[in-house]
């Protein structure tokens, strides 16, 4: 078994609003399993903490699937491994993270204004084995959730220091190869983390992906985790051939197989390097965090999703380009104290950003060689960010939690297109409110109100004309508001057993978004979304963990329109469940399932997708205590499906005309992966 650790003890400080004494007794509480989602750790039904045992001992198949083991989310891909992934969750396809927003070591990973989509949340720069923990949230009710937070959050915590030095090496199906080499070394009263990473994949793909992808980190901190100070440096780079969706009748018509590409230029590749810093402070009754960050961002992205229609001569292959650098830092402060002989806590915080960008263009390209400009900006966006928050415990079975924030963002765009530069601003305040009651016989209840918001496109509120056809265009409105509510329990009246329900509703003024792809503006209609999330972890054994997570969602536009109500591309059902052993003797492993269900493809629901169910294995075994070897098995049925469908025009070599097709991304054969890790 694990002590609590300090990082989780923090979260509750500024949450469950504990006394000094409360303190010293968590300090000495000892938990196990897969989750640390016990009575009275969280403020929602919805909220929880991922730990390091089930990451060590899930297999995934990319490294952005760890954000799987927040129940209810899907990882997917329509393009080449190097691309950020496509992401579901709560009846939202989330694109590349519109509503998602998630941040590393205290940095965010959400790029707004983005060459290929705003929100672009690329996490392949993850290394898994450096993850200390995963800390997610559903719904805008968080006060210190702001863009990009609407559908939910997630922070990934990185480890300060490894148990052991680690070299792993990994060999398996398609051309597979990883190597990894890791250890926290003892330097000047602290500890220096190291990582560097090499990986290799060419994917089962007619034409390889070739990707290749370097990784590295360096990380100093001095201190125990609430009163200790860490710089971290990454870096990150990569780039690979892509094998994007497919139309179905290339398939079905022979002239392409099921995993071959209709361009084989596709591709891209991409840097991130970064330096950051966080110091945290507890002493008397208050808790300190400061952190502060840069970030240096490239991509080149090639694809073709419509081969010929625009242009029969060239085709349509177009390229997104992203430069930028991105500067940030957050502040929060935390009183523990007393009203009334109540225990309250206030905290106060601050975050701030400016992305700096150089250049996000969008090109037409024929075989990755420009052929001419489709528009190409030059963008400052700053945004501002202060809240407050307010936790009650009004006696010892009921507590409040009061928030409020505040978001204001400016936009300035210089456009090579002169009418589409300009400025704009725009703000949003975001009220909170959660009430927290019980427990009573192990159970506590949860009632969830707030706001939240997703940011726009820079380039959508500038934009006066559509810089392919030259018609007018409209503006957008800079911040799109959500709102949110959630029913909710959790209960551990089941010796072993943590299982939470909610029932959710989340409304959107606006779907607005910018289509990297067209260089343009579309105006989606309100939405909203009801579901229902029952999540169980169940400790049999010590040594024996289960995991089942049931999600249904009902996804609708709710104004009038012929077309009908249906979101394309949003989930009606995500269901995934899981087996962990660890430590039983030399042995440990996992078997999960992921059912992910169907999603209609137009708004009158004609066309829908398949649903996809996938099973994945990891079998290990322990040597010694020197080394380890371990057996991943992806896609175990071989299962043939899809990880992602779409339905539009496109128009194939030959074809006189653009064809309404459905366009798909299949998963990956079974495939295999075969590790040896040493530990010294």
């Amino acid at each position: 078994m694990k002590p609590l650790s300090i990082a989780v003890l923090g979260s509750l400080l500024s949450s469950v609003a504990i006394s000094q004494d409360d303190v010293r007794q968590l300090r000495d509480t000892e938990v196990i399993g897969t989750y640390q989602n016990a009575v009275g750790t969280s403020d929602a039904a919805s909220q929880g903490v991922v730990t390091q045992t089930l990451i060590e001992n899930r297999p995934v198949l990319r490294p952005a699937e760890v954000m799987e083991f927040v129940p209810g989310l899907i990882i997917t891909q329509h393009s080449g491994e190097g691309k950020a992934n496509q992401y579901y969750l709560r009846g939202y396809n989330l694109d590349h993270g519109t509503d998602l927003a998630a941040w590393v070591g205290g940095m965010p990973i959400n790029m707004p204004t983005h060459g290929h989509g705003q929100g672009y949340l690329d996490l392949n720069f993850l290394i898994p084995e450096l993850i200390a923990r995963i800390d997610y949230k559903k719904g805008p009710y968080y006060a210190e959730e702001g863009d990009f937070a609407s559908a939910g959050a997630v922070r990934i915590q990185l480890a300060d220091r490894l148990p052991t030095n680690i070299a792993s090496g990994t060999l398996g199906s398609f051309g597979y190869r990883r190597g990894l080499l890791a250890g926290s070394p003892e330097v000047g009263g602290g500890n220096l983390l190291y990582a560097l990473e090499y990986m290799h994949n060419d994917g089962p793909w007619k034409h390889p992906d070739d990707l290749q992808r370097l990784n590295g980190m360096l990380r100093y901190s001095r201190g125990a985790e609430d009163n200790r100070f860490g710089v971290t440096l990454m870096a990150y780079d990569a780039d690979w051939d892509s094998t994007d969706q497919v139309a179905k009748r290339a398939v079905d018509s022979g002239l392409i197989d099921r995993f071959g590409s209709l361009d084989t230029t596709d591709g891209g590749k991409t840097s991130r390097f970064s330096l950051s810093t966080d110091w945290h402070r507890s002493g008397g009754n208050g808790l300190t965090d400061v952190s502060a960050f840069w970030i240096k961002y490239k991509m080149n992205l090639f694809s073709n999703f419509t081969y010929f229609a625009a242009d029969p001569v060239n085709g349509d292959q177009f390229e997104q380009q992203d430069r930028r650098n991105v500067f940030g830092v957050n502040a929060a402060h935390t009183w523990l104290t007393q009203w009334n002989k109540r225990e309250v806590s206030n905290k106060i915080g601050l975050s701030l950003r400016h992305d700096d960008i150089d250049g996000v263009g969008l090109f037409a390209t024929r075989a990755r060689q420009r052929l001419s400009t489709v528009r190409l900006d030059d963008v400052k966006e700053t945004s501002a960010g202060i809240f407050i928050e307010n936790t009650t415990r009004w006696n010892d079975k009921f507590r409040s939690i009061a928030g409020l924030r505040y978001d204001h963002f400016r936009f300035k765009v210089n456009s090579n297109i002169d009418v589409n530069s300009g400025s704009e601003t725009d703000s949003k305040a975001s009220p909170k409110l959660s009430l927290i009651f019980g427990p009573w016989k192990k159970t506590e209840y949860f009632v969830n109100v707030g706001y939240g918001l997703h940011s726009n496109d820079a380039r959508g509120t500038t934009i006066t004309v559509d810089p392919v056809t030259g018609d007018p265009a409209d503006k957008v409105n800079p911040l799109v508001r959500t709102k949110g509510y959630e029913l909710g329990l959790r209960t551990e009246a089941l010796p072993g057993l943590q299982s939470s329900l909610a029932l959710w509703q989340l409304k959107q003024d606006s779907e607005l978004l910018f289509v990297g792809d067209a260089g343009t503006t579309e105006a989606n209609r309100p939405s909203k979304r009801t579901g229902i999330e029952w999540s169980n972890h169940y400790i049999a054994k010590p040594w024996l963990f289960f995991d089942v997570d049931v999600n249904f969602t009902r996804a609708r536009f709710t104004d009038t329109d012929p077309a009908g109500d249906r979101i394309p591309g949003a989930p009606n059902r995500v269901i995934t469940a899981g087996v962990t052993v660890d430590n039983l003797g030399p042995w440990f492993g996992n078997i999960n399932v992921r059912h992910f269900g169907p999603r209609p493809l137009i708004e009158d629901n004609s066309v829908q997708s398949d649903s996809t169910t996938l099973v994945n294995l990891r079998a290990g075994y322990k040597i010694n205590k020197q080394f380890q070897i371990s057996l991943d098995v992806f896609n175990l049925f071989d299962k043939e499906a899809s990880n992602v469908d779409y339905f539009y025009e496109s128009q194939l070599a030959g074809e006189a005309a653009p064809v309404a097709d459905i366009h798909f991304h299949p998963i990956e054969r079974r495939g295999a992966r075969l590790s040896l890790t040493g530990f010294f």
